[in-house]
């Protein structure tokens, strides 16, 4: 009887005890995904779309909790909903298979006290291009370890993506690290890992290692091959380009297929890199499914792949990379040249979302409303967030809530809901304008908005602070079609906005009333009615500058003969 009463409450307490997992189970939050809405890939964050307003903390300002801890409060001020930080192989294994998870473990309870979510930055193999932050243990051992060889034969201080040994350990620490988040963050504040960092060959074209050597002189892969005609039509023209030096070829070596050259090499670096990442991302995915990316440094045309990481996911071989590493889900360009639009354009494919991972944190205050507006992007991230507003010899911080990026921010977190609901659908638009942008013309619902810089009636002063930090002159707006003849405007200006007809009808279009106003918890409070000289009598609607109107305003236009 004694033993059927312990069998009995046995029994009950391992129900009980499965009750209760099933409990935790169920009140666990979703595992982050990325979602598509018409064709824009929206983050899902607890079952909900997520607009990534972001930032990226300097590459070694994670490697201090005790540093971080004033860091994140500003952050927040700012009205950075996410952050970009780094995890460093060399401190999470400095003895190898001893792992330490310290600063991941810490960076998530900062972020949690502080309401934000992360985006860890896996500094494994590479960090732009250079392999400076593996481990002692595998810094100090070359003939385990291998590294690329220069034309001279020379090694680079860059592991080799041919190394079995070098795939091997780095798969084999991030695993490790994706387990540990998975335990420990059952409340889903990391969201995102971005695997590597800006990876490719500097000094040279490409590896000439024994290894890569034999491989290059080896066929091009079929399964490359094969993609590469599948979609033949749609790949970007350079490789078009360099591939129809063969007249089109599907079998043979890299030279024979593309050609000799630095873009056959840039090519058949940007293969290896690809694979050995979908390698590490896969491996990382099977025990934690976290959506992923990998991130570009930008080339450059005048200059020859060595110049940048030769290999690194630019967008003449992205292709290669969407067809080799099916794990990634986003090529991510960092973005610090003065055409803002022109590299966002490149880097937005149907295969491959916009997603800004690094951008001038100077300058981003007009281009987050381009991103967001024009590509519905995942993420808008400035990097060194966390020196922004700091003096040059960082002896001062500007309060956040002065900052321009905080102002633009605030216009972002305030629109988001709207956002996340027009993505991908067709119904929004964005403009990032310099002081000699032409005018710009974009069509949106039943009309053309013809978008430009208007010209001050008074002398502006220049901006303020030191040479070097004083911020960017691009102005940003983003443009939302609310209804047949009703539009939400917004940015940071100054930007002037006619609206012109673009479906049949009376010709003339005009604006019946604007509203300055705010969207509070998702609903509109309008504040003044902006008629007459605010809108010109009816012919444009003018957002911030010396205008003095909000920020953002709704528009409602007729059309009359």
């Amino acid at each position: 009887m004694k033993l059927r009463t312990i069998f009995v409450w046995g029994f009950a307490g391992c129900a009980l005890l499965g009750v209760a997992v099933r409990s935790q189970t169920k009140a666990a939050a979703a595992i982050p995904r990325l979602e598509r809405q018409g064709t824009a890939l929206r983050m899902i964050v607890d079952g909900k779309p997520f607009l990534m307003i972001a930032g990226e903390l300097h590459n070694s300002s994670a490697s201090s909790l005790e540093y971080l801890k004033p860091i994140w409060p500003r952050l927040a001020a700012m009205h950075i909903n996410t952050v970009l930080t780094p995890i460093y192989w060399e401190l999470l294994e400095q003895q190898e298979g001893k792992f330490d998870f310290s600063l991941v473990d810490g960076q998530i309870a900062q972020a949690r006290q502080n309401h934000e979510r992360i985006v860890f930055l896996w500094f494994g193999s590479w960090k732009n291009g250079m392999s400076s932050y593996i481990p002692g243990w595998v810094k100090t051992n070359q003939d385990r370890f291998s590294r690329v060889r220069d034309k001279e034969g020379k090694g680079v201080e860059i592991l080799s993506t041919l190394s079995e040994a070098n795939l091997q350990a780095d798969t084999s620490a991030f695993v490790a690290l994706m387990r540990h988040i998975k335990a420990v963050d059952a409340q889903r504040t990391v969201i995102m890992m971005q695997v590597e960092n800006e990876v490719g060959v500097l000094g040279d074209s490409r590896d000439r290692s024994e290894a890569a050597d034999a491989a290059f002189a080896g066929p091009v892969p079929s399964k490359l091959m094969d993609y590469l005609q599948q979609h033949k039509d749609s790949l970007a023209p350079e490789l078009t380009k360099l591939w129809s030096t063969s007249n089109f070829r599907t079998s043979g070596s890299w030279e024979e297929i593309f050609g000799k050259g630095t873009s056959t090499d840039e090519a058949f670096m940007a293969y290896n890199y690809a694979r050995y990442m979908e390698q590490v991302a896969a491996a990382g995915r099977a025990v934690y499914d976290l959506p992923m990316y990998v991130n570009a440094w930008l080339s450059n045309p005048s200059r020859k792949p060595g110049d940048w990481p030769s290999g690194c996911p630019e967008p003449q071989v992205m292709d290669i990379w969407l067809a080799t590493a099916p794990h990634i889900d986003a090529i991510a360009p960092d973005i610090y040249s003065p055409d803002f639009p022109a590299v966002a354009d490149r880097f937005h494919r149907d295969r491959n979302p916009l997603f800004i991972a690094e951008t001038s944190a100077r300058g981003g205050e007009g281009n987050v409303f381009y991103a967001f507006g024009q590509h519905s992007a995942t993420c808008f991230s400035p990097f060194a967030i966390d020196s922004l507003g700091m003096g040059r010899f960082g002896e001062k911080m500007e309060p956040p809530e002065d900052l321009d990026l905080t102002r633009s921010y605030e216009i972002i977190t305030q629109l988001a809901p709207l956002i996340l609901e027009n993505m991908g659908k067709g119904t929004m638009g964005g403009v990032s304008l310099g002081p000699d942008t032409p005018p710009q013309t974009i069509r949106l619902g039943n009309y053309n908005l013809e978008v430009s810089r208007p010209r001050p009636r008074f002398a502006v002063p220049p901006p303020s602070g030191p040479p070097g930090l004083q911020a960017s002159s691009r102005a940003g707006a983003l443009f939302i079609s609310l209804g047949p003849d009703e539009y939400l405007v917004a940015g940071n200006g100054p930007v002037s906005v006619a609206f012109f007809p673009a479906t049949p009808g009376p010709p003339t279009t005009g604006i019946s009333y604007v509203e300055e106003g705010n969207y509070i918890h998702g609903r509109w409070v309008p504040g003044r009615r902006l008629n007459g000289d605010e809108n010109g009598q009816g012919k444009f609607v003018r957002i911030g500058g010396f205008s003095n109107t909000g920020h953002i305003q709704r528009v409602t236009l007729y059309r009359y003969r």
